[in-house]
């Protein structure tokens, strides 16, 4: 039997195929104040493969004037499996936004990845790696401290970098500066404004086009390696197509944060009207690139 300390190294897995959570899959719903707004349920109408799915769900329940207040319904890993920060670990999931899919210019997410948050740590960090919806368009982008400027886009217009650098949001009064890491066809200028710096501290290398935001099941596999010392590597497929290769500096290195990374997935939103929801099923994590990927020549060529 693995000690506590190789408890990260078990491959897990859960198709949401029956009533409650897998023992095998380690997740479980976070049934506190700040989820207040979510509901989980197994059900079989929506599914991808096997006999179920989860479908997760908000409604409506900030203050519109409070700027700080968010919906929530996600799901975590069980803390004891949390992996370590500088520990390679592919992450597998097929995700299905429901109709009518938010076209407003608004704050959503559907998957992120963190650093523990120790209780010396000063401030409020936010995912190194995260999976959005703004405008209708999905999104990945990579956080990381704020190292300072790099060059200047070509021709002062936002998303248009020189070779080498990444657009980016510098964020100096927070610490952190958040990259796009990939992004889909339907990406517009109105869109990259919102990345209007470069940098060179974080190299990304497209190799197709990220899918866009539907109704359709997609299947997620990605290694992550957060690295704030620049020794960071992302890898995005999404169903077994290669999407990007993000390297660099990738996550926070500040004093006070804990030891360990973690995953949870689940609709995320700043207060907004209605109900919104987002399915998941098949679910699987593991440090071997076939247990997520399943694609000999793929995982072959990442390693």
């Amino acid at each position: 039997m693995a000690n506590a300390d190789d408890a990260w190294r078990q491959p897990l897995i859960d198709g949401f195929d029956g009533s409650d959570f897998a023992p095998e899959g380690g997740l479980y719903y976070r049934d506190n104040n700040e989820q207040a707004a979510g509901s989980y349920t197994f059900q079989s109408a929506v599914k991808r493969t096997g006999a179920g799915a989860l479908k997760l769900s908000v409604r409506k329940q900030c203050n519109a004037k409070d700027l700080e207040c968010s919906e929530r319904a996600e799901i975590w890993e069980k803390t004891p499996l949390r992996v370590p920060y500088d520990a390679p670990i592919w992450f597998g999931f097929a995700m299905k936004l429901a109709d009518p899919v938010p076209k407003d210019d608004h704050r959503y997410l559907v998957a992120q990845w963190k650093r523990e948050i120790g209780p010396e740590a000063e401030g409020d960090f936010s995912p190194f790696l995260a999976l959005r919806l703004d405008r209708g368009k999905m999104f990945f982008t990579v956080e990381t401290n704020f190292i300072g400027s790099g060059p200047a886009p070509a021709g002062g217009i936002a998303g248009q970098c020189p070779t080498g650098s990444t657009p980016v949001w510098f964020r100096p009064e927070t610490r952190q500066m958040r990259a796009l890491a990939t992004s889909g066809t339907d990406w517009t200028a109105e869109d990259a404004k919102d990345f209007p710096g470069c940098t060179d501290q974080i190299s990304v290398v497209t190799h197709n086009p990220l899918p866009k935001a539907s109704t359709d099941w997609i299947d997620f596999a990605i290694l992550s390696l957060p690295g704030p010392d620049g020794s960071g590597r992302i890898e995005i497929f999404a169903d077994k197509v290669p999407i990007a290769t993000v390297t660099g500096h990738i996550g926070h290195g500040d004093a006070g944060l804990g030891k360990n990374q973690y995953f949870k997935f689940g609709p995320y939103r700043a207060g907004a009207e209605g109900e919104w929801t987002v399915y998941y099923d098949d679910f699987r994590r593991s440090p071997a690139c076939m247990d997520v990927l399943a694609d000999e020549k793929a995982c072959a060529a990442v390693k």
